[in-house]
């Protein structure tokens, strides 16, 4: 395996979409909401390591969630779980991961990937990075995993490529354009044009590559880590972290650097990707019963109902008659959701109502 392969997995959101099994202490990237036998983090680190060696895998978080990391990933050195002092999007835990990477290795081609995404193919992701970490070897480029769509996905953003590839790479296309979450019209002329592809959010680079666009469109970050080269992989790194993190510009990688790099290519795949982000998109991955409901818990009883998905605790009697296309979930604290899932956009509202509200202990 090649030592100068290097993953980062961020896992420091929340999951509000995903109320009420995901909650401040417990984020859906630590559950195990598939009912497989592992939480998501653990699938993502478990599949990185096939990329990877296990000690050039880095888990990126929130300070609150240290202990839950060191608890589902025990084959981790707690060195390589980076707390983040405070919520500052993609690009500062980015840049943090991949300046704490160089200090290690300048010959650094690293993989960036989300905690809770779900890959169902995995063997064609595996063959994807690897070609993607011998081209970032070879190039100083900053490749984005881009997904073949299958629907006009209003939930995702999308990425468009031109004609251009990148010397004999017939499969690496030179990005034109992001796109933000499109209303359904514009997914639909998305995916008749066959130029537009989903963002996974995933990328590949050598760490040069990803520094320099730093130090280009993000300056400012750029000097705060850079600085903090004589800190990393020393006792006095938290406390550097602590202190500067919280003044980084609150800016996600996609708007920081990739909309504004003139070096971003796009590797077009397929491998069974979900970024999970609602239970809508839990709805597909699940066993259906006869009228298309998902059911778990083992005490669900349902009349005349269809296109549902109904969670509650195996302890927990629930008789469902009459609805369609509702998301119906219990959590132990005593905690309950029913909404229709076309609405679930709403559920993050309903959070930030319930901390208005002072029902903060629910979320």
């Amino acid at each position: 395996m090649n030592k100068n392969n290097f993953a980062v997995i961020m896992a420091g959101g929340v999951g509000s979409r995903f109320w009420p099994i995901s909650k401040k202490d417990s984020p859906k990237q630590f559950l195990d909401v598939l009912g497989v036998g592992e939480t998501l983090i653990q699938q993502t680190f478990n599949r990185l390591r096939k990329v990877c060696l296990e000690e050039n895998i880095f888990v990126i978080t929130n300070v609150n969630y240290k202990s839950l990391c060191f608890e589902q990933l025990p084959a981790l050195s707690k060195s390589n779980i980076l707390c983040e002092p405070a919520i500052r999007n993609t690009a500062p835990c980015i840049a943090y991961a991949c300046f704490k990477i160089k200090s290690i290795n300048e010959d650094a081609n690293i993989i960036i990937a989300a905690s809770d995404h779900i890959i169902t193919k995995e063997d064609a992701f595996l063959r994807v990075v690897d070609t993607c970490l011998n081209i970032s070897a070879n190039n100083d480029i900053l490749i984005t995993l881009g997904i073949t769509p299958s629907r006009p996905e209003t939930g995702y953003g999308y990425i468009q490529f031109t004609s251009e590839q990148l010397l004999n790479y017939k499969k690496i296309r030179k990005v034109k354009t992001f796109t933000e979450k499109p209303n359904q019209e514009l997914a639909l002329n998305f995916l008749d044009s066959g130029d537009f592809l989903w963002n996974s959010g995933m990328f590949i680079w050598n760490v040069k590559a990803i520094t320099l666009a730093f130090r280009k469109h993000l300056r400012d970050m750029y000097d705060v880590f850079e600085e903090g080269a004589e800190f990393y992989n020393s006792s006095d790194e938290q406390d550097y972290i602590d202190r500067v993190f919280p003044g980084c510009k609150n800016v996600s990688i996609d708007y920081g650097i990739m909309e504004k790099s003139d070096n971003v290519y796009v590797y077009p795949a397929s491998f069974g990707w979900s970024d999970l982000g609602t239970w809508g998109s839990l709805f597909a991955h699940l066993s259906h019963d006869s009228n298309n409901n998902v059911v778990q818990g083992k005490n669900v009883i349902l009349y005349d109902a269809s296109e549902n998905i109904v969670r509650v605790s195996d302890d927990k009697l629930m008789v469902l008659q009459g609805l369609s296309g509702y998301i119906i979930v219990e959590n132990q604290d005593g905690s309950m959701l029913i909404c229709k899932k076309e609405e679930e956009q709403r559920i993050k509202d309903f959070v930030n109502d319930l901390k208005s509200k002072g029902k903060e202990r629910y979320i």
